[in-house]
């Protein structure tokens, strides 16, 4: 390869941040620093269990106690139909604070937290640029669908926090990677050439393994982070091929299968062994649900294999509830248009409700309402739009892998158009959301590859997303007393139901 080959190829397989920013992790631990302050502040409220916490923190709490999920009513184990991990993360909060508000709600608060953290650093990995990255950070903070879910004892924040770390982590890979074909082209390796000699010696592509593990978290929290196994994969394999091909690799498709699949295999026994460790407590333990099946409907029971074949059974019935759940909600997204409802808070869940509270007003209301912060959701769907069209105009891969996590995380829901679902199901896709939202404002603010540096157009993009960000804010500011179960004027909460009785009414 000629030097000027060589030296092209070394600057596209460069991180996109490369250049360091002095600020950036200031930048990102302040970001982080708001978003737990907003998230641990007054945890305990609103008192008691609301909405799904009677299930959730009441499992996690037997969970530790038990080892498996008990029904108080019935004086037996309880029957549940979703992974052990995000019950065992929320019992850790009460093994830490006790039985009460705090203890069910404190690891969703500092996985909420954290997950504000991962994003600021992940953008910054995408889009090189410490403002995009502030500005992706800054819109999860004050995202009032995540700080509710950042405050109450359900699953899906720790469901979004390991699905977003793994995306995470494969992004490390790839720049890991193409780091290293760099460095083999700086070394004068030859691509274009056959056998072990024209590729980098081989390495543990540790951050792809760590994404194996964070998966098998996903999936032991809820089942619906299967969708995004073959997602990462393709993104893996592209990535791989593209990284390849930028070197000058002969035969980059042929090349980069053939070098990675062994490594994609060996991530499957680790997704499964994270997830069979979730359920340790169900196979150590005899009391659990379906745990001697076999033996209670007269069936040989060996040791091992018929501690499996219990649980395989448990998962057929699971299953079956799952894709079959049909039970009428006052909260229920509409049928076959969840996604659709998700993107525009058609139907937001109610968490908690009271008029008993004083609010120096004749009449009060007090809402823990799990509704995203509709100026950001609202320009969900131009911002794809958007997306699409900047990254097919600028063939940028960015775009690209966004727009197909987006997909993972909602498309899959369009298969069950008679489900009862809720809106919170959106949650994993939400980051996501949020870097196509932020991809947009950066190609707004920069010019196309190839074009010189147009300042108006920075100056004018940046006006544009600063002002975005702050009506975000704004919004998230005027509805927070509906976030945290303030009591105020009955009037001064009608003003807040938007959509009408879509928002206010059973």
């Amino acid at each position: 390869m000629h030097a000027h080959l060589r030296e092209a190829a070394r600057r596209r397989l460069a991180p996109l941040d490369r250049v360091l920013d002095p600020y950036a992790w200031y930048a990102a631990l302040a970001v982080t620093l708001i978003a737990g302050v907003l998230r641990l502040s007054n945890l305990a409220q609103p008192p008691g269990k609301i909405f799904d916490e009677t299930y959730y923190a009441t499992d996690a709490h037997w969970l530790w106690e038990k080892g498996f999920e008990w029904n108080e009513a019935e004086n037996g184990p309880g029957y549940v139909v979703h992974p052990p991990l995000g019950k065992w993360i929320i019992g850790l909060g009460e093994q830490l604070f006790g039985y009460n508000e705090t203890g069910w709600r404190f690891t969703a608060a500092i996985f909420g937290t954290a997950s504000v953290l991962m994003l600021v650093r992940i953008a910054q990995r995408l889009f090189g640029s410490t403002v995009l990255a502030v500005a992706a950070g800054l819109l999860l903070a004050f995202d009032g669908m995540h700080f509710v879910l950042s405050r109450t004892a359900l699953l899906d924040i720790y469901l979004m926090f390991f699905v977003l770390a793994a995306f995470g982590a494969v992004v490390l890979d790839r720049d890991a990677r193409r780091r290293r074909w760099a460095a083999f082209l700086d070394g004068g390796g030859n691509p274009a050439g056959s056998g072990r000699s024209s590729r980098p010696p081989r390495a543990v592509p540790w951050w792809r393994l760590a994404a194996a593990v964070l998966m098998g978290c996903a999936l032991a929290v809820k089942w619906s982070a299967l969708a995004f196994l073959p997602v990462l994969v393709l993104l893996i394999l592209w990535w791989e091929v593209g990284a390849r091909r930028t070197a000058g690799v002969r035969h980059p498709v042929r090349d980069a299968i053939l070098d990675e699949t062994g490594w994609l295999l060996a991530c499957v026994p680790i997704v499964l062994g994270v997830y069979l460790a979730s359920w340790s407590g169900w196979l150590l333990t005899d009391g659990g649900f379906y745990r001697h099946w076999l033996r209670d409907s007269g069936q040989p029971e060996p040791p091992v294999w018929g501690a499996l074949r219990n649980l395989w059974y448990y998962h057929q019935q699971a299953y079956g509830f799952h894709s079959g759940l049909q039970t009428p909600h006052a909260y229920q997204s509409a049928h076959g248009w969840g996604p659709i409802q998700w993107l525009l808070q058609g139907r937001p869940v109610l968490f908690y409700r009271t008029g008993d509270l004083a609010c120096g007003a004749p009449s009060c209301m007090a809402y823990v309402l799990m509704l995203g912060t509709p100026v950001l959701w609202w320009s969900f769907i131009p911002a794809l739009l958007a997306a699409v069209w900047f990254g097919v105009a600028r063939r940028d891969w960015r775009a690209a892998a966004v727009l197909a996590m987006v997909g993972a995380a909602l498309l899959p829901w369009f298969a069950y158009p008679d489900r009862t679902m809720f809106s919170f199901y959106a949650l994993p896709a939400l980051p996501f959301l949020i870097l196509a939202v932020v991809f947009v404002l950066g190609s707004i603010m920069t010019a196309p590859p190839g074009r010189p540096r147009d300042e108006d157009r920075v100056m004018i993009g940046a006006i544009v997303a600063g002002t975005y960000v702050v009506l975000v804010v704004l919004a998230f500011t005027w509805f927070h007393p509906l976030y945290v179960g303030q009591s105020i004027p009955f009037e001064d909460w009608s003003r807040h139901m938007l959509l009408g009785d879509l928002w206010g009414k059973d």
